[in-house]
């Protein structure tokens, strides 16, 4: 298992370790031990699963202001997702850049998300399966999303034209959301 730093420093990316044979493959998907050994710290408490049936979903951008706000460890076990973190901590040196990391059944990667990040996927595939650890509970008072087409974020999701809830279409952009992360 390793840890690949993105763009956005604090956003990781974790490579794990699989091993298979003729039977099939194994894979240690989080250890605490071996993830503090790589510098995370984040103590998860509930395990989120999501299922898209077309290519061309989009869920996001997503976050819980504090101080129910989440730390995520997402993973696409079925299909193949863009996964995409935005820095909201005002006053960040990388306030408002956003990092894009393919995540598919096949490569096995995840996606570190700490507090103070938006986080959002589009589906590249139909049938896509997504889990996540989150290291807070969700909290319907603290739940926000932020506009996935913010022109002052600039996400490049490539030349679609998503399928999104009625939540994600109606997000305010950033400027106008509540997002309540400083960067210290």
């Amino acid at each position: 298992m390793k840890a690949i730093k993105t763009e956005l420093e604090e956003v990781l990316v974790i490579e794990l370790d699989c091993y298979g044979d003729n039977r099939g493959w194994f894979m240690e998907c989080y250890n605490q031990d071996k993830f503090h050994k790589l510098g995370i710290d984040t103590v998860f408490v509930q395990d989120n699963h999501s299922m898209s049936a077309v290519k061309g979903t989009l869920r996001g951008l997503h976050f819980q202001n504090n101080p129910m706000a989440q730390a995520k460890l997402v993973r696409c076990t079925k299909g193949a997702i863009l996964d995409v973190a935005v820095d909201i901590r005002k006053n960040s040196p990388t306030y408002k850049k956003w990092v894009a990391v393919e995540l598919t059944e096949e490569n096995k990667k995840m996606l570190y998300i700490p507090r103070g990040f938006a986080h959002g996927f589009l589906t590249l595939t139909d049938n896509v399966e997504v889990q996540y650890k989150v290291d807070n509970l969700y909290s319907k008072e603290h739940d926000r999303s932020i506009r996935y087409d913010d022109p002052t974020i600039g996400v490049n999701w490539g030349d679609i034209e998503p399928i999104l809830s009625d939540k994600d279409r109606n997000a305010p952009l950033l400027d106008d959301s509540d997002a309540n992360f400083i960067f210290e």
